[in-house]
């Protein structure tokens, strides 16, 4: 059995991790932050079970889940009132309330390995954070690009436009670099901010904060320079340019 755990308090971590030990759970990584924690899981393979807090030093453990798909197991480690913990009981995710207690510890890895699948699977990410009513990022604040063996934070305001070509989707930056996504321009259209980005035809998505100039073209369209990319031409397509006309207003 591996166990990962996430806690930015570090004597509470060390603590959680000789408990495990005593369980004959092996801790492969012991982790603190979001950006960590981000770059382990596209890094390693994922643990069969993850000991994750809540609020951790650069932000909300949840923000980790919108740039990797995780597969393990949770188990959390909260602070919070027993209103919510209740809840997450109810839905076949466990918890262990700090300080947390051997006992609590015990119950909790018994539940585990009786029923691994319904801890895993019981709620989504955004029903985690209506349970806590905690503050949720609606939109997506960065992206998360691994170069070679490097792992790259690209926040939102320093994107130009998003683009589809030969059915792969790119990321172009204000400094004139561009990146490959795994992602569809459907799926990041849901995930944008609508007051910054706008998707002007089937192959890209503009923000607004980069765009240089707009001019009248052919057929009741219009072109757009960006600051920074001229690497296609940025055409708003007929059906879009009521639309992309409010959306600038």
């Amino acid at each position: 059995m591996q166990a990962l755990i996430i806690e930015d308090e570090k004597p509470s971590a060390r603590r959680l991790q000789r408990m495990l030990e005593k369980q004959k759970v092996e801790v492969i990584a012991t982790l603190h932050g979001v950006e960590e924690a981000t770059e382990w899981f596209l890094q390693n393979e994922h643990p069969e079970i993850i000991f994750l807090d809540i609020q951790l030093s650069d932000g909300l453990s949840f923000e980790i889940f919108e740039n990797v798909e995780i597969k393990s197991a949770i188990i959390f480690t909260t602070a919070y009132d027993e209103y919510a913990l209740k809840a997450f009981k109810l839905n076949s995710v466990d918890y262990l309330l700090k300080p947390i207690d051997d006992e609590e510890l015990t119950a909790a890895m018994q539940k585990f390995y009786q029923n691994t699948a319904a801890i895993n699977g019981g709620l989504s990410m955004q029903s985690l954070k209506s349970i806590f009513n905690l503050p949720t990022s609606e939109y997506r604040k960065r992206f998360t690009i691994q170069v070679g063996q490097h792992i790259k934070l690209i926040n939102v305001e320093e994107i130009s436009c998003f683009c589809s070509e030969n059915k792969s989707t790119y990321l172009h930056t204000l400094d004139k670099r561009n990146y490959p996504l795994d992602i569809s321009l459907e799926k990041l259209e849901n995930e944008l901010n609508s007051e910054n980005f706008f998707r002007i035809n089937r192959q890209s998505i503009v923000n607004i904060l980069a765009i240089e100039d707009i001019v009248a073209y052919s057929n009741s369209r219009l072109r757009i320079s960006l600051k920074s990319f001229n690497d296609l031409p940025l055409i708003v397509s007929r059906e879009k340019v009521k639309d992309f006309k409010q959306w600038l207003s």
